[in-house]
């Protein structure tokens, strides 16, 4: 269901000379200024000082929306630092595989060789 979705709306866009990519670009741009506008009515609203305190050490106090954006841009950031180490491991185990691969269908080829001059 969802692959076909996704066939539809890349054959639409397609169709209309919109290449994907440009479409994903101006997508995540669009997602951007979104969030950009959302965090600043948040931080426009909420802007009680409060103090944060992390049990060895007291930040002084500043304006809520301020936490809360760092506490969210934190965990973005901390969550694209372990994708991105997840991702070089796969990558690195995906190259391994492929060498085992190439060596066995060498020993494959050098076997059916040897077998048909048998």
């Amino acid at each position: 269901m969802i692959e076909s979705s996704y066939r539809f709306f890349s054959l639409r866009f397609v169709e209309l000379g919109i290449p994907m990519k440009q479409f994903r670009k101006f997508l995540t741009a669009i997602v951007v200024v979104v969030m950009l506008v959302v965090s600043v009515l948040f931080a426009l609203q909420n802007k009680v000082l409060v103090p944060l305190d992390l049990l060895v050490y007291t930040f002084g106090p500043h304006s809520l929306a301020l936490w809360v954006l760092v506490a969210f841009a934190f965990g973005g950031s901390l969550g694209m630092i372990v994708s991105s180490v997840i991702l070089v491991r796969t990558r690195a185990s995906l190259g391994v595989c492929r060498k085992q691969l190439d060596r066995a269908q060498q020993d494959l080829t050098k076997l059916r060789g040897t077998a048909d001059a048998a």
